[in-house]
């Protein structure tokens, strides 16, 4: 071969190309040679959650994690880390950073991006703000974030700065600070010191403002924080689809609404049921938690499809930078729903077949010989990423970004 490239019709947006200049131990160009390319990551973030690795991490494994991590790691380059306040921080000033830091550094010692969720939320907020003031709930408020965001700069580096938003005034199903505090300061001041503490703390940082509700009140929400002259670094939409899957033009049609803000698109919070569909009546997903919600043959195979349409239809569009399934796992599922791509026994569901196709095989570049020009010069074209180039012994790392590149291997290759 005399160049490296992928044909990817439909997704020319993911697509870079770097070229690679091969030269001998004295700097002359080594002339049709043979190099390998192998592509080692991905630049879209494939992400899910790192909750149930937490154990492993900790030296404290329940059996299968081990094979659990094997097939995590398989698929995804991004884990997302619960940092929910009530549990992180049960007892005033008795965080539990130590147990999420190590989950965290075993996550990037093995090239996995990581991102905290979430800096402030109404839900699972700790008991104890209910007996501050809302003076006091701000400070404690204000202080977690600065908190958080410091003990973890350089390791965590994106942060859902504030969850659900919409709802969060209005949220009635249980008295907690954060719905206080929105309520006497207003959504955007509440969102306001949300970023700014967080901003402050690590100037670095890749703040989102994430919602499960994607109506038309999310949008004029953005449109007052934007005016307000906050800064949004990427907008967070969850889709569980635990009543079913939306179908590419429901979604892409979501996805355009959004993306006409300009800003990037991460899809937090996706999931698609391998068993019985929730009932569509249902308004909030918390209210179905049926005894038992298992998984079924006619379910996984629904599911299999789903999930190959939904990261297709997403990958595809230009705005999305960033896709994290809420699970791969059935054991411990939110809800109890079989939303996982494996099953309680760790065995892999079709999903999970279908999507590891997809970022593995079909957007991947497996190690490919191309052989180098009479400059010594061989073009590589594939998706946004991280790739090794191996001349004889010689290994060089590069990078295929957004604009064209030039990438140089010193070493000896074999000639044709």
């Amino acid at each position: 071969m005399d160049q490296a490239e992928i044909i990817a019709p439909g997704f020319e947006h993911r697509l870079g190309e770097t070229t690679i200049i091969a030269t001998g131990p004295d700097g002359a160009p080594l002339a049709d040679a043979d190099v390998t390319v192998e592509q080692v990551g991905h630049a879209f973030a494939f992400g899910n959650i790192g909750f149930e690795l937490i154990p492993l991490a900790n030296g404290d494994p329940q059996p299968g994690d081990e094979q659990l991590a094997h097939d995590w790691l398989e698929v995804f380059n991004t884990a997302t880390l619960p940092f929910y306040w009530g549990d992180f921080e049960p007892e005033p000033g008795k965080p539990n950073t130590d147990r999420l830091r190590r989950a965290a550094e075993w996550f990037a010692a093995r090239g996995v991006a990581l991102k905290g969720h979430p800096l402030a939320w109404h839900s699972v907020a700790p008991p104890w703000l209910l007996d501050l003031s809302i003076d006091e709930i701000e400070q404690a408020q204000r202080a977690r974030i600065r908190r958080e965001v410091r003990d973890f700069a350089g390791l965590i580096d994106t942060w859902d700065a504030i969850n659900e938003v919409v709802i969060m005034p209005v949220f009635d199903k249980e008295d907690n600070g954060l719905t206080r505090l929105a309520r006497a300061r207003g959504r955007i001041p509440t969102i306001r010191l949300a970023f700014e503490e967080a901003r402050a703390t690590n100037p670095r940082a890749t703040l989102l403002l994430n919602d499960f509700d994607l109506s038309s009140a999310y949008e004029c929400l953005i449109e007052g924080v934007l005016e307000a002259g906050i800064r949004i670094d990427a907008l967070g939409l969850q889709t569980h689809m635990h009543q079913g899957y939306w179908g590419e033009e429901t979604m892409l049609a979501m996805v355009d609404r959004f993306a006409r803000y300009g800003l990037p698109l991460h899809l937090t919070e996706s999931s698609l049921v391998s068993g019985e569909l929730m009932p569509a009546h249902i308004v909030d997903l918390n209210d179905w938690q049926p005894g038992s919600w298992p998984s079924t043959p006619e379910g996984e195979a629904r599911q299999a499809d789903e999930i190959e349409r939904h990261y297709r239809s997403l990958v595809g569009h230009s705005s999305v930078e960033a896709i994290t399934y809420w699970g791969v796992t059935d054991r411990g599922a939110w809800l109890g729903a079989p939303i996982g791509l494996l099953r309680e026994d760790g065995s892999r569901k079709p999903s999970y077949d279908a999507l590891h196709r997809l970022v593995r095989d079909e957007w991947w570049l497996a190690p490919t010989t191309v052989r180098t020009d009479a400059a010594g010069r061989v073009p590589v074209r594939g998706f946004r990423g991280e790739y090794v180039v191996r001349a004889g012994e010689h290994e060089t790392p590069f990078t295929i970004g957004r604009e064209p590149s030039e990438v140089r291997v010193a070493g000896r290759a074999s000639a044709g």
